[in-house]
């Protein structure tokens, strides 16, 4: 691997990873407080759970972006499929700020749906350059897609 791709590799990485940072700003001051006050659904994971997973799913994000950026921001559809990988990355941020920042199950959900889709529609632009890339992202929308039901559970439980 040359030196450029070893610095792409760790930028995409750090990127992801500084998303989930960002993220825990919103999220972190919440635990013990709001979200500890809150019913909760029988299948509700334990605290410490959230953590390691996210960290292992921005792992495979920065992994899945390395291998588009790799190919060329001028290779065809890889501007494309960067773009929408960041719009999700965002939206990933703002699903933090809705729920745990704003305290709003409904905000939450209504982000995480939107999520739910941009994270679709950036597996498949992934997997067309890289199947690697895509299948890097199955865990994600999975793990996504289990926070939704938790979401709209929470929202259900607490109105």
């Amino acid at each position: 691997m040359k030196v450029i791709e070893i610095v792409k590799l760790v930028v995409s990485i750090i990127v992801c990873q500084a998303a989930g940072f960002l993220g825990s700003i919103f999220t972190t001051p919440a635990i013990p407080t709001w979200y500890a006050s809150l019913k909760k659904p029988a299948f509700n994971p334990p605290n410490w759970l959230f953590a390691p997973v996210w960290t292992t799913l921005y792992l495979l994000m920065g992994i899945a972006l390395f291998l588009i950026w790799r190919k060329g921001i001028e290779a065809h559809g890889v501007k494309m499929a960067l773009i929408i990988f960041l719009i999700q990355l965002v939206l990933n941020i703002l699903w933090s700020v809705a729920f745990f920042g704003l305290k709003s199950p409904l905000g939450g959900l209504i982000v995480i749906v939107i999520l739910w889709i941009a994270i679709l529609l950036t597996i498949v632009y992934f997997y067309k350059l890289s199947s690697i890339a895509g299948i890097l992202l199955v865990p994600y929308i999975i793990w996504v897609s289990f926070a939704g039901i938790l979401n709209v559970s929470l929202f259900t439980l607490n109105r």
